[in-house]
């Protein structure tokens, strides 16, 4: 998809007031679990201190933003043909994926079976035509793509997190804990993310009113005051994708442990469908479909490939920014 929307213009002032600083230093980086060779191996990583979101921004948030400067989501414009060589035309309409559950259990090697392509779904219809974001305005806004999150940090004057700024982030200070809140996945008892209890993609225990997303912090937030850093939505950084840490491998373009960052795609190799050639980015963090039988990816180190021009229905962002720390 392209645009031809002209740059947002920035917000006036830059405020801190929902932000929590993070602080500059070095901590382990990545995971060595088995099942998710992605995230390996562990090494460690040195950035600079930054500023970032309490939490990802809200449908109000966002909602803000377009009043304030018209912007259309990649998801609500007319798809051109050429993008797309060889699709029905009768698809090329804007929408976007919804999750989709299940009957009943089904094999897990296909994301097909749950996902659906709806025609005009957005972030004002979240499942499609007929739904809204009513009562959801605290919730994080989804069905957004690279292009949006980009101009939304623009208008705010702030940037997107490189994978590296956002792992040291939802870590909060626990170098090296499985989650962001230490190893056990529900210390006495108590559940500390918003993900799927149950059997996916089917099976879901939560309450019918919040079997999707939920209002940001549902939950306490971890070391360095962040909510969701893990759960709810998926979450945008601004590194392109590899398969491997590019740091690991020699690959960084800007160093290869202080402040890495994957800024071309170029050498991209991820195991998704490359034949339409079109550049992926990081996402952290996993979402509320993450599950135990299913994505186990409510974790700091948990990443996954996606395409810059689509949306889906449980990925969002938060913005950084990168200015000197509180005084004192």
């Amino acid at each position: 998809m392209t645009s031809t929307q002209a740059a947002p213009p920035a917000s006036t002032a830059v405020s801190t007031r929902s932000m929590r600083w993070i602080p500059g230093g070095r901590f382990a980086m990545g995971s060595d679990l088995a099942e998710y060779p992605e995230e390996g191996p562990v090494h460690d990583v040195t950035v600079d201190g930054f500023w970032m979101d309490e939490s990802p921004v809200t449908v109000a948030a966002f909602r803000r933003f377009v009043k304030a400067t018209g912007h259309v989501t990649v998801a609500e414009r007319p798809i051109d043909p050429d993008d797309y060589p060889g699709v029905e035309a009768s698809l090329l309409v804007p929408g976007s994926l919804v999750f989709t559950p299940t009957a009943g259990p089904v094999p897990l090697d296909n994301w097909r079976t749950w996902w659906r392509y709806v025609p005009g779904a957005s972030w004002k219809h979240p499942e499609g035509p007929g739904s809204d974001t009513r009562g959801r305005e605290l919730h994080p806004v989804v069905h957004v793509a690279w292009e949006d999150v980009s101009a939304y940090a623009a208008w705010a004057g702030k940037d997107l997190p490189t994978e590296a700024e956002w792992e040291r982030a939802a870590r909060g200070g626990l170098d090296g804990a499985t989650y962001a809140w230490g190893d056990e996945r529900s210390p006495y008892g108590r559940r500390l993310a918003k993900y799927w209890v149950g059997e996916f993609p089917w099976r879901n225990l939560d309450p019918a009113g919040q079997q999707r997303t939920m209002a940001v912090r549902s939950f306490p937030p971890n070391g360095y005051g962040l909510y969701d850093v893990t759960g709810n939505v998926w979450e945008w950084t601004s590194d392109f994708y590899r398969s491997d840490h590019a740091e690991t491998s020699g690959r960084a373009c800007c160093g290869p442990q202080q402040n890495p960052r994957v800024a071309t795609p170029e050498g991209g190799d991820d195991a998704g469908d490359t034949a339409a050639r079109i550049p992926r980015r990081v996402l952290k963090g996993g979402s509320h479909l993450c599950s135990d039988n299913y994505c186990q990816r409510y974790r700091p180190a948990a990443r996954q490939a996606q395409p810059i021009e689509s949306s889906m229905s449980h990925i969002g962002f938060r913005c950084i920014l990168r200015a000197p720390g509180p005084v004192g």
